[in-house]
């Protein structure tokens, strides 16, 4: 189990440094957590603050260097990649405004000194939300990105020491070009997963590049990895973190919805477990941080720090501690567990108002009441995010139920509305997702949602703990909230008939 602590001013020393997003976040050995540049308010930043792990000082440094143009340091910038060597920070790209940087810039961290470096070979041409890692304590990969024109997939590969690149010759199959990826060493292999891809699509694939280790002889080469378990949901802006035998994906940006799109962005925390090859949710025993893109996540120890990001609305300067639960700060969330909270699958969509569904008698009020106070959120049946009709209103239900009466045998009159309940319901048991026409969805969905509603209040009465378990569930009901069809895309029909189907009366 693991914990969300947010950190106060009173947990540091020093300045810290200003909300942002798009910046970067390298570690420096054990010692230090260096953040350099991002966006705030459209102000494009190139400052340095620097954390001193052990004395918890957050300071920034007087920084000396020289640039081609006679400045100190990198100019201002944000989605560029950083990566650390030794006690070197190596800057590559990013955006300022609306242009593409392709300069190449290193931070010798212990006398603070920019050098804007000359390289030579096959050199990368300008671009923002790319992705790179180290490769040991000499070299460093870089893959994909955006030039203002077009998605990127190529790999280049810098020696720190010769300063030379060399663009990455990959035969076989590849990934498809994209950006806002994350790119990470584990071992002898590169692992890239998702980002937005050519046309816009955001993707959630996952890329193994062999190849990059000179002693090992092997011939460069991506092979795509469908691993079992809880995989993520397709996201760009996302982190990717290293931390002993698992990796730990964090949050990110994706869109919802199938007719009109939507913003999504997540605060959800899923691992690469390296051991069994497998995605798993990490267990998290309190509420997360509010959902957001384009952060940073640090490891340092056994803990990791998330700073920053950005949500569509905001620019975030908080700061959080993710942490195990044998760690001392998380001691008051272990000798008094919180209830379980509502799972919002890690997402905040901005033009959606996520709430819970109940009608019920005056008995449950108190129930209800306390269920409102306890996880903050409104509790009623009909409210501004969703509305539930009963079939009889359901116009489009009933001209459905209709049509197949007249398709099959003719029915008497009386108890018509419930002979054509039951039609439409069989109708759809017995359907594929391919056979649905579309103008079946809003129906079929505002009917699971009807369902759902009475499920729950008829197995669940006015026990407060049974409530709070049904909306804390994680996988079940989980197009329950939507407005309209609008937001389903066409890989969830599949997914709500399934769940249609399970809920439907025997």
């Amino acid at each position: 189990m693991h914990y969300w602590v947010k950190a106060s001013a009173s947990d540091f020393s020093g300045t810290l440094p200003q909300p942002r997003s798009g910046h970067t976040a390298v570690p420096i050995g054990k010692s230090k957590v260096v953040v350099f540049g991002g966006l705030l308010d459209k102000k494009f930043l190139s400052d340095i603050a620097v954390y001193d792990i052990e004395n918890k000082l957050w300071f920034q440094p007087e920084c000396t260097g020289n640039g081609s143009d006679g400045q100190i340091g990198p100019s201002p910038r944000a989605f560029h990649v950083a990566v650390a060597i030794d006690c070197h920070m190596f800057i590559f790209g990013g955006r300022s405004g609306s242009r593409r940087l392709g300069d190449f810039w290193v931070l010798d961290t212990d006398i603070w000194q920019w050098s804007e470096l000359t390289s030579f070979g096959d050199l990368p041409s300008p671009r923002d939300f790319s992705a790179a890692s180290a490769i040991g304590n000499r070299k460093i990969v870089m893959y994909g990105g955006w030039d203002g024109k077009k998605w990127l997939s190529d790999v280049y590969v810098l020696d720190t020491i010769s300063l030379e690149w060399m663009e990455l010759s990959v035969t076989g199959s590849l990934p498809p070009p994209r950006c806002g990826h994350s790119a990470t060493m584990v071992e002898k292999r590169l692992l890239v997963f998702g980002g937005r891809g050519g046309g816009g699509p955001i993707m959630s694939d996952l890329w193994a590049l062999k190849g990059l280790i000179e002693e090992e002889n092997e011939t460069p080469g991506w092979t795509q990895l469908k691993l079992p378990g809880q995989a993520p949901t397709p996201r760009c802006g996302h982190t990717v973190t290293s931390g002993g035998h698992y990796l730990l994906l964090f949050g990110g940006h994706g869109t919802g919805g199938w007719l009109s799109r939507y913003d999504i962005y997540y605060n959800d925390c899923i691992i690469l477990d390296r051991l069994s090859a497998q995605w798993k949710r990490l267990p998290i025993g309190n509420e997360s941080p509010a959902a957001r893109a384009y952060h940073s996540l640090t490891h340092i120890g056994s803990r990791y720090l998330l700073f920053g990001g950005f949500d569509g609305k905001l620019t975030y300067g908080d700061m959080w501690w993710l942490v195990p639960e044998e760690d001392p700060i998380a001691k008051q969330f272990v000798e008094s567990p919180p209830k379980n909270l509502p799972d919002n699958k890690g997402m905040a969509a901005g033009n959606i108002d996520i709430q819970s569904a109940f009608k019920e008698s005056q008995r449950e009020n108190s129930a209800i009441a306390e269920l409102q106070r306890r996880l903050g959120i409104s509790v009623s049946l009909s409210g501004p995010g969703l509305q539930i009709i009963d079939e009889s209103e359901d116009k489009d239900f009933i001209e459905l139920g209709s049509r197949l009466i007249e398709e099959r045998v003719s029915i008497n009159e009386q108890d018509l509305l419930s002979q054509k309940i039951e039609m439409v319901r069989d109708h759809w048991r017995k359907s594929s997702p391919n056979s649905i026409p579309l103008k079946e969805l809003g129906p079929l969905l505002r009917d699971y949602q009807r369902l759902v509603t009475r499920h729950h209040l008829a197995n669940s009465g006015s026990d407060f703990q049974s409530i709070e378990s049904w909306l804390s569930g994680k996988e079940a009901h989980k197009f329950y909230h939507l407005k309209n069809v609008s937001q389903l895309r066409m890989d969830d029909i599949p997914k709500l008939l399934a769940e249609y189907i399970k809920i439907l009366p025997e």
